[in-house]
């Protein structure tokens, strides 16, 4: 089911401020933006050295379950190969589903869930088409 840890999502107040902590000072690479339909700014996803990645969401704009923080922790996803199991499988567990299968604006198709402490959990299958894939494989390139 659970393939690997895909990102850590984090708010960020200044995403300069943070770009440059992660880039200049940890040495992590900005690999992409997302935009929202609208064309205004949404997630910068920056990669680690493995591969994998962190997202940065633009300040304060995901308030969406009770006590969440508009600045800090946003999310903890978890790369699967089939999302539509991992939601049928939530179901059977009697487990929260927040959100059913979907694909988002990267391509990817994705369910949530939160845990006992409310905090929310993406599941995500990668698209081939998405700038995820396309990130490793300029990655997997050099």
């Amino acid at each position: 089911m659970i393939q690997s840890m895909g990102h850590t999502a984090f708010t960020v107040e200044d995403m300069d401020a943070s770009l440059k902590f992660y880039c200049d000072v940890l040495g992590c690479v900005k690999a992409f933006e997302i935009h929202r339909e609208d064309g205004t700014p949404w997630i910068v996803y920056v990669r680690v050295p493995d591969g994998r990645f962190i997202e940065l969401f633009y300040g304060g704009e995901l308030k969406t379950l009770p006590g969440e923080h508009s600045i800090g922790f946003n999310h903890l996803c978890f790369e699967v190969d089939d999302v539509e199991r991992v939601a049928q499988m939530l179901r059977e567990a009697d487990a929260p589903l927040d959100i059913a299968p979907q694909q988002g604006l990267d391509l990817n198709y994705q369910c949530w869930t939160h845990d006992p402490d409310g905090n929310r959990i993406e599941f995500m299958q990668i698209h081939p088409d998405s700038p995820q894939a396309a990130a490793r494989r300029a990655l997997a390139d050099k």
